[in-house]
């Protein structure tokens, strides 16, 4: 038997989780922000060393290219970063709602449980006798339902049999 208390605490817990991810999705939207500002300063870097390439030195190309690879870099692993934060977003998300709907699914089984534990005892004497007035009424529905069936069994023979007997008199008085 589950109690208020442990209700409490578990929904404490889960709030205490919820709030984790939350500081811990924040905490990724960090990384988001910084990892797209030092690409912002790859991309004024790139610009410098192409204008340089150009006006000053073909010396300089390696370099060039290889920053030019750095900020591919920068730029897919901020794709991939996005996507795979997207998706723990989305994944943090289903298990919360996951988490809430389980825990309300079990609050709402105690309920009642809880709602009689509380109650005096004649009231929980009238519940337990309401329940077995209900499995009487099935009782005796059932019992009526076999007696229905009953009856028009015997109904149907009685026709049939007057039916027979009309017969039989008919063919007497042609006969």
């Amino acid at each position: 038997v589950v109690t208020r208390d442990d209700v409490e605490e578990s929904l404490k817990a889960l709030w205490q989780y919820v709030k984790d991810k939350e500081q811990f999705l924040k905490d990724l939207h960090s990384q988001i922000e910084e990892t797209g500002q030092r690409l912002s300063a790859k991309q004024g870097e790139r610009d410098y060393w192409l204008e340089y390439k150009n006006v000053i030195s073909k010396t300089q190309a390696n370099k060039i290219m290889n920053l030019e690879k750095d900020i591919k870099e920068v730029k897919d692993n901020l794709q991939r970063a996005t996507e795979y934060y997207r998706n723990a977003l989305k994944a943090v998300k289903e298990e919360n709602d996951r988490l809430i709907e389980s825990h309300m699914k079990l609050s709402k089984e105690q309920a009642p449980e809880n709602a009689v534990r509380y109650l005096d005892k004649s009231c929980r004497r009238e519940i337990e006798e309401n329940e077995w007035l209900k499995e009487e009424v099935k009782i005796y529905q059932k019992e009526v339902s076999d007696l229905k069936a009953s009856i028009q069994l015997l109904e149907e023979e009685n026709i049939g049999l007057v039916k027979k007997l009309i017969d039989s008199r008919l063919q007497n008085l042609r006969g």
